[in-house]
C-alpha cells in the first residue's frame, strides 16, 4: 500500500481505476471524475455512526462501524476486484482516515495493490480549486448576448485551439433562457471537479480559450480561483450587429415551447419592470419573436456594458464580425489573437 498526494495520486490513477468508498450521498455530491463509488457504509449506517461518535466516542463509533461492515467485506473486495486494472486500484474516503485505509487494508488482503490519497477527498478538492489559479494562458472570448459565442468556442476547438467549455460542463447557457432544452445541472462541486479534470488533458504551455461568464452559470459556481484568473485575463470583444444577434436568438429559442419561454421570461420580472414585461408577453403571445428578441438584448445589452467593465481587469481587443459564420470568426480570432501575442 502506498499513499500518495493528490496530484500524484491523479496522476499514477490516470490508467487506474479510482474507488471512492464514502456513503453514496457524499460521492453524488461530488467526486474525482471516473470514480466508482463502492461504499463502506450506506447513508443512514454512516448517520449512525456518526451519531454514535458524537455521543460516545470514537471506539464506540468503530465498534458499531464495523458491525455494519463485517458482513458485506467480501462483497466490497469482489466489487474492487471487478474493476481493479492489472490488481492494482485507487482509495480514497473524506480525509483519507480509517474508511480509506481499513478499506484498502482489506483489499490488499485479497490480494490488490492499493495507492491511498493522503488527506481523501478534501485534499483533492483543495489541490484542484488551487491549481485552477496557475493558468497563465488563458484567452477570455467575450460579447453580448446572441454574439454565438459558445458556437465560435467550439469552431476554435475545431481549428486545432484548446478550449474550456463553461457552459457545456454548466449544462445550462448562462442566461434566463439557458436552461431551455436541456437536463439537470451538476452540483458545482462536481461542475468544478470535472472542469479540473478537463484542464488536466490541455497543454497548460499553451493557449486556452474560455468564455466569460459570471461567478454562477445557471445553479453552479465557477472555482473562485478561475474566475481570478479570467478576469485578470487578456480579452477579445467580438461585435456583431443587432440584426445578426436576434437571428441567432430567433434560431436557437424559437422553437421551444411557449410555455417555457414565458416562464424565462417571467424570470425578469423584477428588472425588466411590469411595462417592459407586459410588451414582451403581448409580442410572444403575437409570435413576434425578432421584436421579443430586441426588447431582451436591449435588457441584456446593459448588463453586459455594466458587468464588462466590472468584472474586466484589462481592457479588450474589439474584433468586429460580420456574420454568423462560426469557423470564419474563429479564424479571424484567431489571427487576431496571434497578431497580439496571446
Amino acid at each position: 500500500m502506498e499513499y500518495l498526494p493528490a496530484a500524484e495520486f491523479l496522476e499514477q490513477t490516470r490508467s487506474l481505476k479510482v474507488v471512492d468508498v464514502r456513503s453514496p450521498s457524499e460521492f453524488s455530491t461530488g467526486h474525482i471524475p471516473g470514480a466508482i463509488n463502492i461504499p463502506l457504509f450506506a447513508d443512514d449506517e454512516r448517520a449512525i455512526v456518526g451519531t454514535i461518535y458524537k455521543q460516545k466516542g470514537q471506539q464506540s463509533a468503530i465498534d458499531k462501524g464495523m458491525e455494519f461492515v463485517e458482513p458485506k467485506m467480501a462483497a466490497l473486495a469482489d466489487s474492487a476486484k471487478s474493476v481493479a486494472v492489472n490488481g492494482k486500484v485507487g482509495v480514497y474516503c473524506w480525509r483519507g482516515g480509517m474508511r480509506s485505509n481499513r478499506t484498502a487494508w482489506w483489499f490488499e488482503e485479497n490480494g490488490l495493490q492499493c495507492s491511498v490519497l493522503t488527506g481523501g477527498y478534501k485534499a483533492y478538492r483543495n489541490w484542484a480549486l488551487e491549481d485552477f489559479g496557475n493558468l497563465e494562458k488563458l484567452v477570455v472570448l467575450d460579447g453580448p448576448t446572441g454574439s454565438g459565442k459558445t458556437e465560435i468556442l467550439h469552431a476554435l476547438r475545431n481549428a486545432g485551439e484548446q478550449i474550456l467549455d463553461l457552459e457545456g460542463f454548466a449544462n445550462h447557457k448562462g442566461s434566463a433562457f439557458g436552461g431551455i432544452g436541456l437536463g439537470k445541472q451538476p452540483g458545482s462541486q462536481q461542475f468544478q471537479n470535472d472542469l479540473h479534470h478537463e484542464l488536466g488533458r490541455l497543454d497548460a504551455g499553451k493557449r486556452i480559450w474560455v468564455e466569460r461568464e459570471g461567478m454562477t452559470i445557471g445553479k453552479v459556481y465557477l472555482p473562485q480561483p478561475l474566475w481570478q484568473k479570467m478576469r485578470a485575463s487578456a480579452a477579445i470583444a467580438i461585435e456583431l450587429p443587432l440584426s445578426l444577434r436576434v437571428e441567432r436568438l430567433v434560431n436557437d429559442y424559437g422553437s421551444a415551447p411557449v410555455d417555457l419561454l414565458e416562464s424565462s421570461i417571467r424570470k425578469l420580472q423584477q428588472k425588466l419592470g411590469g411595462q417592459h414585461m407586459k410588451a414582451v408577453l403581448e409580442l410572444l403571445d403575437e409570435n413576434k419573436l425578432d421584436e421579443v428578441a430586441k426588447v431582451l438584448l436591449n435588457y441584456y445589452d446593459k448588463r453586459y456594458s455594466y458587468s464588462q467593465e466590472k468584472y474586466l481587469e484589462r481592457k479588450p481587443l474589439i474584433l468586429e464580425l460580420n456574420s454568423n459564420d462560426a469557423n470564419e470568426n474563429a479564424l479571424r480570432l484567431i489571427s487576431l489573437a496571434n497578431e497580439n501575442g496571446l
